[in-house]
């Protein structure tokens, strides 16, 4: 059997790698991927390779008027930008945001991992348990493992046993998709990304967008805000690779279909309160999905990869659930988040077509024949 998977919007599987930008230029709306070793055998045969190891040690970025030439000749590799007006706020950007995560990359060429489709198949699972009488009654009892100096280091871990099962027994373990075939550069783009956030405005909210370090800025001037440029798979990517399964098959992708579909309600609140209208509509087309999904034998929308967030991990949606908002009051990442009394998570990151949020990263189909 084989699996084919569909973006749906732009997706990063990424190998913890990223693009320095002293690795790339950018020339003609696209980074220019320089092949160092090409460009330093060359150099050597001259006098300039002291200058160029210099600039390289020292500089946050190579200077284009000095070297430039080696993103026309001497590119490994192109990456279109998704959109022109991206040089403009690469340009503009601070060196620390220019570090550009990769796609994962293999020996022989780039793929998609087969974990990361099992792992979003999974948190629909969890989803699923957790919606069931033992999964709720094992969730109660997380607080009590909260007690004392130090909390557990998996806190949820016994939960998810009751509601998949141990590493033994795991109703996961029926499924097995093997990593994708490797597919061509040419279905990579830089995307544009920024993280909302919603603030209190009157009786309702509206939507900043995040500056790092420095809170956040008005929508009015999203272009100021903090971006953060990432290589994806553009929407219409396709990924194929072996599948193999014992049984529960149905119930995985049921699962995933109706995790995705709790999800995508809890986006599409957000998007009404932020007044994303293009976000809004996109979320909608994908909800459009789940149904064509949920009518096919072998068919399911899954969120996986970079940006999720918490919503793509947590398999819980009941942010404002009692026993939920005990947990999260305690970890440090998320307790002045609960305490402010906004929406939880009030935060988004949301990925910029044609030079507006239109997008969150990683939905997918996935199909079985």
């Amino acid at each position: 059997m084989r699996y084919r998977l569909t973006c749906l919007s732009p997706v990063l599987v990424g190998d913890g790698k990223r693009l320095a930008p002293i690795d790339y230029m950018v020339w003609k709306d696209q980074v220019n991927v320089l092949d160092q070793w090409r460009i330093l055998r060359l150099l050597a045969k001259g006098p300039r390779l002291d200058g160029y190891l210099s600039q390289v040690r020292r500089a946050e970025r190579l200077d284009f008027n000095q070297w430039g030439g080696f993103a026309q000749n001497y590119a490994d590799r192109r990456i279109p930008f998704e959109h022109p007006s991206m040089t403009g706020y690469w340009q503009r950007a601070l060196t620390d945001q220019l570090h550009i995560p990769t796609f994962t990359n293999g020996p022989s060429g780039r793929f998609l991992p087969g974990s990361a489709i099992k792992g979003a198949l999974r948190t629909g699972m969890v989803f699923d348990g957790w919606t069931r009488g033992a999964g709720k009654q094992a969730l109660g009892t997380v607080p009590d493992r909260m007690q004392g100096d130090r909390l557990p280091r998996r806190l949820t871990e016994a939960v998810e046993e009751v509601v998949v099962g141990a590493s033994g027994s795991s109703r996961m373990r029926a499924i097995r998709p093997s990593d994708s075939q490797v597919f061509a550069d040419s279905a990579l783009k830089v995307y544009l990304v920024r993280t909302s956030t919603l603030v209190p405005k009157g009786p309702g909210f509206e939507v900043q967008w995040k500056l790092a370090g420095r809170g956040s800025v008005d929508f009015r001037r999203v272009a100021d805000s903090s971006p953060a440029f990432l290589e994806m798979a553009q929407p219409g990517t396709v990924f194929e690779g072996g599948w193999l399964e014992s049984e529960g098959r149905d119930e995985v992708f049921r699962a995933a279909n109706a995790w995705s579909r709790a999800v995508l309600a809890v986006h599409q609140r957000y998007a009404e309160r932020a007044g994303l209208a293009l976000l809004l509509e996109g979320l909608k087309g994908l909800e459009s999905r789940v149904s064509e999904a949920e009518g096919r034998p072998a068919a399911c929308i899954v969120n996986l990869g970079w940006g999720g967030g918490l919503m793509g991990k947590a398999g819980s949606v009941v942010t404002e659930d009692g026993v939920f908002r005990t947990i999260l009051r305690s970890l440090p990442y998320y307790s002045r988040a609960i305490q402010s009394g906004l929406p939880f998570p009030k935060t988004r990151r949301v990925v910029f077509l044609n030079d507006q949020p239109a997008a969150l990263p990683g939905w997918a189909l996935i199909e079985v024949d």
